[in-house]
């Protein structure tokens, strides 16, 4: 499989150029080129094939011109030592959760596999690489957990102060660790800004090996579309009807990779989600992406600080709205609606549902006519832990989750008694410096 611009067909790379120098030139974002027949073996995987077997045969279905098959297999067991789990919660009611990882994020899932595929990459060609991420946390802590021990890779967290969390001490590169955090003197939109002014000069980027490990990564977003597969071969023996899967837009990255899996050949019927202001429903209650109107050579180039996938959703079915129009069902939910939602999964199923998932479900529910037709199935996908919006769970529910003791330890605040830096200058000081330490 080879990687195209979402702008630009003929800028054409291989799997390792994607996600060393993830961000194209055209200001696009890279996506699969074309999609091997894989039906055949998805209807042949059962409830005995594990998660890391699924994930290291789609791996080597996808890039094995690059890797061979054992490659593609060490990557995807060595990235998932945990899995996702599917619940049944009525018969035509499943869950399917992600958060059973380390940091207690399906962030987890795709760092992992990126994290261990760039590592064999750059042991492969004896070559080093740096990650430039801005985050509140987060992304930091699950970077954190994969990154620790890997020889060839390090990491430049931009933080704003004060939102360091889930470092230990032996993390830090002057302890010896891979993870170098800097707390900027300003919010999340300065971190933004310094990342992006850093992106843009793309000799930098190029000359110090600089990527990201946020989903504007072909490789971080691609091994989320491991996930629906995974389901199926949970499902098959217990459906057999339409399946449907209830995903929260987020910034559309578990969408974009559940359509994957679609022109992977894997069964699936369609996807429900909460409309957005940029994916929403016209006035014939069918699917609309509203940046359609603008052609691709009018828009900024995509973020590599905060990206959205939607040009990636784009062009899945570019040329062909039809498509779009019957396999994305959005549905307009409120606020109220999402609490409602979060109450009744509490009081019919006993489960918590963080804010996401409870607005997965929300417009699952408003789209129940459609589902029941034939009696489908729908697969909600629970991203995050619920401890994770404890407050929104106690407010619509009166309850609240217990705080795991790996999540507590992914939230816990970390400081590195350093200065406060304010510009892009001092952090590419500081990537230069972390380089010519590396030589």
């Amino acid at each position: 499989m080879k990687f195209i611009s979402t702008r630009d067909v003929s800028n054409c790379v291989s799997f390792e150029q994607a996600v060393l120098d993830c961000m194209p030139a055209d200001g696009g974002l890279y996506v699969p080129q074309d999609f091997a027949d894989l039906r055949r073996w998805i209807l042949y995987t059962d409830e005995n094939t594990s998660f890391a077997n699924i994930a290291g045969t789609l791996t080597s279905a996808c890039i094995n011109d690059e890797f061979s098959p054992i490659i593609c297999e060490a990557i995807a067991t060595r990235a998932f030592p945990f899995t996702p789990v599917l619940k049944k919660l009525s018969d035509k009611l499943f869950a399917l959760e992600l958060f059973n990882t380390p940091t207690g994020s399906h962030k987890d899932f795709g760092i992992s596999f990126l994290v261990n595929s760039l590592e064999t990459i750059l042991l492969m060609s004896g070559r080093k690489a740096v990650f430039l991420d801005a985050t509140i946390g987060e992304l930091g802590a699950s970077v954190a957990s994969a990154i620790r021990g890997k020889r060839n890779l390090k990491a430049v967290l931009v933080y704003p102060k004060g939102f360091m969390r889930g470092l230990k001490d032996e993390d830090y590169v002057w302890n010896g660790g891979n993870i170098w955090p800097v707390e900027v003197d300003g919010d999340e939109a300065d971190c933004h800004k310094i990342v992006r002014k850093i992106f843009s000069d793309r000799d930098f980027v190029r000359n110090n090996n600089l990527t990201v490990a946020n989903t504007a990564n072909i490789g971080r977003l691609m091994p989320q579309m491991f996930f629906y597969p995974y389901a199926f071969s949970r499902l098959k023996s217990h459906v057999r009807s339409d399946i449907y899967y209830a995903v929260a837009p987020g910034n559309y990255s578990n969408l974009v990779a559940g359509l994957y899996g679609w022109k992977l050949s894997l069964p699936v019927n369609g996807f429900i989600c909460p409309a957005t202001p940029e994916l929403s429903v016209d006035v014939m209650g069918q699917c609309t992406v509203l940046d359609d109107m603008v052609p691709l050579k009018d828009r900024v180039a995509a973020d590599p600080a905060s990206p959205s996938n939607l040009e990636r959703l784009e062009n899945v079915f570019y040329n062909n709205s039809l498509m779009l129009k019957n396999l994305v069902f959005p549905a307009r939910v409120s606020d109220v609606h999402v609490e409602d939602a979060c109450r009744r999964l509490f009081m019919d199923y006993g489960i918590y549902a963080d804010r996401y998932t409870s607005s997965a479900y929300a417009a699952a529910c408003d789209l129940q006519e459609m589902t029941a037709e034939d009696e489908s199935a729908v697969v909600l996908v629970e991203r995050d832990h619920p401890v994770l919006s404890s407050e929104f769970i106690r407010h619509a529910t009166g309850e609240a989750p217990e705080l795991p003791a790996n999540i507590a330890a992914a939230l816990a605040p970390s400081q590195t008694g350093r200065s406060f830096i304010r510009s892009a200058e001092e952090v590419s000081e500081i990537i230069l410096s972390l380089n010519a330490e590396r030589r």
